[in-house]
C-alpha cells in the first residue's frame, strides 16, 4: 500500500538543487514543528514566512485563501477623519427614511427593498463622507469618481439626497410612481432620473462587468491624450449573491492584467441572496477571496467588528479561527437569530478550548458579537478598507465586507430568509427602530398609522456636516452631468459624397463599404480622434486589418514584442495610445467598452464616437441585456451587425445565420435600426447619425439614441445614388423607390400588371433580378423600393396613430411613400417575415412578405435562398401568386413559374 505521507514527485525535481542539504534542513524543520506543535502551528509559520518573502520582493505564488478574519487588524487601522458620532446620526436618518419611503409606498402596491441598504448603509456613508469624488473634484475635475450603486440599495441613496436637500418629501412619496413625471425610479435608471444616476446596475452582473471596462476606458482616455482622468476612481457596489452571475466575474483577469488600481469592488457579504443563503453549506467569502486572488486582485476582508477583538485575544490555540472557517454561512445566519445558550452549545461546545473561552464571555458579549458586530457595520473598519484600497498600486482591489441583511430593522427582518421580499415595517417596528437609532421622532408624528419622514432641518448640524463633506470632495454624488456639450463639427461632405457615384463594375460588400467610410472618418482633423473602433477579435473577418498600423490597437503596455508580421504593410500594431479596442473573444466585454465610450460625453464631458462591429448573430441575441443597459444609460454610437442575414454568410450554419437581430433591436426604444442595401445608404445613415447624436439635433429629436446597422459580406455592384430631391430624407425615414420598371429599361407591354417589390439589405439584389424576370418572362412591371428601416417606418406609423387619437391629422410616412403606387406590395428581406411585416397594417395595398423563417443551415447562398424561398425565382412566383389572386395574371402562370424554376 502506498504511504499517503510519502514524498511525492514534484515539479521542482526537474530543477537542479544547488544545496540539497540546506533544502533537507528546511524540510526537517517543518516536520519537527508539525510533530512538536501541531499542523496548525506549522501552517502559521509557513504563512509568516510567505508574508516575509512577499515583503522582501521575492516572487512567490500567493495563497488563495486566508483565515476567516479581517485583513487589516484593529491595531493597524488608521485614524478615521471626521466626526464619527455625527456620521452615525446622518446614517441613522438615512436608514429611517429609506425604510419609511418603501413602507409608505407599500400602500400603493409598488414594492421596494429595505433590507439591502440596511446591511450596506455604512459601506455607502463612509464613501460619501470621505472617498467618493464629485464632478468638481480637484483630483478629477468634470469627471469625479464613477459609482455603480447596488440596485436594491437605491432607497438609501434617495434618503441621503433627501437629507442634503436634493429631493423633497413629495419626491420620496413618488418612489416607483413615475407616470406623472415626478417620480423616483425603482433602481438606478439614468434615463428616468438623469441628473442623479449615471449607471444602471440592477440587471445583475452587468454592474461589475461595466465597472471594469469603465475603469479600463478611463485609462484609454488618459493614454490617448483625450482627457487626463487619472484621478478618477471606479467604485462598484455588489451583492455576494450577484457574484453568481457569469458577467460579474467574466473580466476579473482583464482588470488584473491591465493593473487597474483605479477600480474597487465592494461586495456586501450579508450571506443572503433573494431566497436564502448564498452558500448555505459553504462560505461565500472564502470562495470569492480565492477567485479574486487567483485572478490577481488585491483582496481585503472586513468581516468582524471590534467586539470580536476580545475573542481573538483569548484564542491562544487558534481554535476560534479554525471554528470560524468551519461554520457554513447558513449557520452564521442562524446564530444571528438565536439566543446565547444556543450559540454557546453549537459554536463553542465542540472544542474544549472554545468551551473554556466561552466561560469567560457573558451572554451579552456573545450576543453582541454574533448578532451585531460585523466589519461592514463599523465606520472605522470600512474607512480602513477603503483607504487601503485607494492607496494600493498595481492591481484592482476587492473589499469583502461582512454584514447582516436587515441590520437595525429589528428581529422581524434581520437575517430572515424572506427579508428581500418584505416591503414594510409596522408602526411598532418603526418605533423600536427609532429607539434603536436614537432619532428624535415622537409618537405623535405617526398620524393615522403613517410613518413620518425624518429630517433634522435644513440648517441642522447633520445637514451642514454632510454638505461640507460633499463640498470638500467636489460636490454631490451620485450625480450625472446633463448640460449639453458644444456640437462636434461635421466631417467634410466629400467623405460621404464619395459613395454617391457607386462602385462601377467593382463588387463591394456593404461591410467593406462601412469600413472604408470609417477609415475616411477617422482621418478627419476635427473629430477623427474621437472615433473608438471596437471589435471582438474578428477585425480581419470584417476587413479592418488595414486600420491596425494606422490607428494602433490599444494596450496599456504598448508593444513589448516584435510582431510576427512586422515586415508586412498591415502588421499587428499595439500601442499605449492605440485607438482600436480589440477585445478578444468577448461580445460582453466589447459591449461594456461600447457603453463606457458611448456615455463619455456625460461621464467625462468628452464626446466619443464608438462603433462596435460584430457578427450580427452574436450581438443582440447574445448581449441584448447590455443593449438595454446602453439605452438606459443614454449611450450614443453605432452598433454594426456584420456578416448579416440568414442566407448570406455561406457555410457557417444555423449558429451563425442571423435572421432575427432586427426583431430584437426593434424592442429597444433607443435603438434606430437600419438594414441598408447600398454603400451610399450607409453613408447617408452614418452622416445623419453623427448630426443627430453629436451635432445639431433637430427640434424634438432625442439625441440619446444609438444606431444599429446590418451590413453584409456579399460583394455586389454598388449603384450610384438616385438623382432627385428628398432621397437622403427618405433613406433616413426608411423607404424610397429605387427604380421603376421603366427607369430600369424594362418597358412592359401596354396595360401590364404591376407590383411593388420592397427589399432591404442584400435582398434588394434578389428583388432587382426578380424585377427583370417578371418583365422579360411574364410581362409584369415591377417597381423596386429600398426599405432601409422597417422599424423606423413602424415607429413613425405608431406615432401617427397616437396623434390621431389626440385629434391630430397625420398620415404615416410609409403610406405617404406608397400612395398611388399601383398593384400589390411584396416585401422581402434576409430575415424572418416578422421583420418586414412590421409595416403591414399601414400599407393600403394588398400586402404579403417573404423571409427566412426557421433555423439557418450550412450551404451556398443560392441553395440557402432557394431553401427559404427568398431567391429571385421564388420572389417571381410569390409576385405572380399575388397578381393571380387579384385576377391580373392567369392563375396558370403560378404553376408554370414553379415548374419553370424548379420550385
Amino acid at each position: 500500500m502506498t504511504d499517503p505521507h510519502a514524498i511525492q514527485p514534484s515539479a521542482l525535481d526537474q530543477f537542479p538543487d544547488r544545496d540539497p542539504e540546506e533544502t533537507a534542513e528546511w524540510q526537517a524543520s517543518l516536520d519537527a514543528v508539525t510533530q512538536a506543535a501541531g499542523p496548525h502551528r506549522a501552517a502559521y509559520l509557513m504563512r509568516r514566512t510567505l508574508e516575509r518573502a512577499e515583503g522582501n520582493g521575492i516572487a512567490l505564488p500567493k495563497l488563495l485563501e486566508t483565515d476567516y478574519v479581517n485583513t487589516i487588524p484593529t491595531a493597524a487601522e488608521p485614524a478615521a477623519p471626521g466626526d464619527e458620532a455625527m456620521e452615525a446620526r446622518i446614517t441613522a436618518w438615512n436608514r429611517w427614511n429609506a425604510a419609511a419611503m418603501v413602507t409608505r409606498g407599500a400602500k400603493h402596491g409598488v414594492g421596494g427593498h429595505i433590507a439591502t441598504f440596511a446591511s450596506a448603509a455604512w459601506l455607502y456613508e463612509t464613501g460619501f463622507n470621505h472617498f467618493f469624488q464629485g464632478k468638481e473634484s480637484q483630483d478629477s475635475p468634470g469627471s469625479g469618481d464613477q459609482l455603480y450603486i447596488q440596485g436594491h440599495a437605491s432607497p438609501g441613496i434617495y434618503a441621503r439626497a433627501f437629507l442634503d436637500g436634493r429631493l423633497t418629501e413629495a419626491h420620496l412619496d413618488n418612489f416607483r410612481q413615475e407616470s406623472g413625471g415626478n417620480g423616483l425610479p425603482s433602481y438606478p435608471h439614468p434615463r428616468r432620473l438623469p441628473w442623479l444616476w449615471e449607471f444602471p446596475t440592477v440587471s445583475m452582473g452587468l454592474g461589475p462587468l461595466s465597472a471594469i471596462y469603465q475603469a479600463r476606458f478611463n485609462r484609454y482616455l488618459t493614454n490617448r491624450g483625450i482627457k487626463d482622468v487619472g484621478g478618477s476612481h471606479v467604485w462598484a457596489f455588489l451583492g455576494d449573491g450577484e457574484m453568481d452571475e457569469p458577467e460579474s466575474t467574466a473580466a476579473l483577469a482583464l482588470a488584473a492584467r491591465e493593473e487597474l488600481d483605479n477600480l474597487t469592488f465592494v461586495i456586501n457579504c450579508n450571506l443572503q441572496r433573494l431566497d436564502g443563503p448564498v452558500r448555505a453549506n459553504f462560505k461565500i467569502v472564502q470562495e470569492l477571496e480565492a477567485q479574486f486572488r487567483g485572478a490577481g486582485w488585491n483582496v481585503i476582508k472586513t468581516l468582524w467588528g471590534t467586539a470580536w477583538d476580545e475573542l481573538f485575544r483569548l484564542d491562544t490555540t487558534g481554535a476560534l479561527v479554525r471554528r470560524l472557517r468551519q461554520v457554513p454561512d447558513a449557520q452564521v445566519q442562524t446564530y444571528q437569530t438565536r439566543d446565547a445558550a444556543y450559540i454557546r452549545q453549537d459554536f463553542f461546545g465542540g472544542d474544549p478550548a472554545l468551551v473554556e473561552m466561552a466561560k469567560l464571555l457573558s451572554d451579552d458579549k456573545i450576543l453582541e458579537c454574533f448578532h451585531l458586530s460585523r466589519g461592514g457595520h463599523e465606520a472605522r473598519k470600512v474607512y480602513a478598507a477603503y483607504k487601503a484600497a485607494v492607496e494600493h498600486k498595481g492591481a484592482p482591489t476587492v473589499i469583502l465586507a461582512q454584514t447582516v441583511k436587515g441590520h437595525t430593522l429589528g428581529e422581524g427582518f434581520a437575517s430572515k430568509n424572506a427579508n428581500h421580499q418584505m416591503k414594510k415595517l409596522s408602526v411598532d417596528e418603526f418605533k423600536a427602530m427609532r429607539d434603536r437609532l436614537e432619532l428624535p421622532i415622537s409618537d405623535s408624528q405617526f398620524v393615522d398609522g403613517v410613518v413620518p419622514y425624518g429630517h433634522p432641518g435644513a440648517d441642522a448640524p447633520e445637514v451642514r456636516y454632510l454638505q461640507e463633506r460633499r463640498a470638500a470632495l467636489g460636490g454631490p454624488a451620485p450625480a450625472r452631468r446633463t448640460h449639453p456639450l458644444a456640437p462636434l463639427p461635421a466631417p467634410a461632405e466629400k467623405t460621404f459624397a464619395s459613395f454617391d457615384k457607386g462602385s462601377g463594375t467593382q463588387n463591394i460588400a456593404t461591410t467593406m463599404a462601412f469600413v472604408r467610410l470609417v477609415k475616411d472618418l477617422v482621418r478627419d482633423k476635427e473629430t477623427g480622434k474621437r472615433w473608438v473602433p471596437i471589435v471582438p477579435d474578428e477585425a480581419r473577418t470584417f476587413g479592418m486589418e488595414s486600420l491596425f498600423p494606422s490607428l494602433g490597437i490599444y494596450s496599456p503596455k504598448g508593444q513589448t514584442y516584435e510582431p510576427v508580421d512586422r515586415d508586412q504593410l498591415m502588421y499587428y500594431k499595439e500601442a499605449k495610445n492605440g485607438q482600436i479596442l480589440n477585445e478578444g473573444i468577448t461580445e460582453a466585454g466589447s459591449m461594456a467598452d461600447f457603453i463606457a465610450a458611448s456615455t463619455a460625453y456625460s461621464t467625462h464631458g468628452e464626446a466619443m464616437i464608438p462603433f462596435y462591429i460584430f457578427y450580427s448573430m452574436f450581438g443582440w441575441q447574445r448581449t441584448a441585456d447590455q443593449m438595454w443597459q446602453l439605452g438606459d444609460q443614454l449611450g450614443r454610437g453605432f452598433l454594426v451587425g456584420a456578416t448579416a442575414g440568414r442566407t448570406t454568410l455561406t457555410g457557417e450554419g444555423l449558429q451563425h445565420a442571423d435572421g432575427h437581430s432586427p426583431v430584437i433591436a426593434a424592442t429597444n426604444p433607443a435603438a434606430l435600426s437600419y438594414d441598408p442595401a447600398f454603400a451610399y445608404e450607409i453613408a447617408v445613415i452614418v452622416k445623419d447619425g453623427l448630426r443627430r447624436m453629436y451635432g445639431e439635433a433637430a427640434p424634438g429629436e432625442d439625441q440619446n439614441v444609438f444606431y444599429y446597422l446590418t451590413v453584409y459580406n456579399e460583394p455586389m455592384p454598388q449603384p450610384a445614388k438616385p438623382a432627385g430631391p428628398g432621397v437622403d430624407e427618405a433613406i433616413i425615414k426608411g423607404l424610397y423607390r429605387f427604380n421603376t420598371a421603366e427607369s430600369a429599361g424594362l418597358a412592359p407591354v401596354a396595360n401590364a400588371a404591376r407590383i411593388q417589390l420592397l427589399g432591404s439589405g442584400t435582398a434588394i439584389h434578389w428583388t432587382l433580378k426578380a424585377q427583370k424576370l417578371l418583365a422579360e418572362e411574364w410581362g409584369v412591371a415591377a417597381d423596386v423600393w429600398s426599405a432601409t428601416s422597417w422599424t423606423e417606418l413602424r415607429r413613425d406609423a405608431l406615432d401617427a396613430d397616437a396623434a390621431l387619437l389626440r385629434g391630430e391629422e397625420r398620415v404615416p410616412y410609409v403610406r405617404q411613400a406608397l400612395q398611388g403606387a399601383e398593384g400589390p406590395v411584396l416585401a422581402v428581406s434576409d430575415y424572418m417575415r416578422q421583420v418586414p411585416d412590421q409595416i403591414a397594417q399601414w400599407v393600403e395595398q394588398d400586402y404579403s412578405s417573404l423571409g427566412a423563417d426557421g433555423f439557418g443551415l450550412s450551404d451556398t447562398r443560392d441553395a440557402a435562398r432557394r431553401h427559404f424561398g427568398v431567391d429571385a425565382e421564388s420572389i417571381v412566383v410569390a409576385a405572380l401568386a399575388q397578381l393571380a389572386r387579384r385576377g391580373e395574371v392567369k392563375a396558370t402562370a403560378v404553376k408554370e413559374a414553379r415548374e419553370k424554376y424548379g420550385l
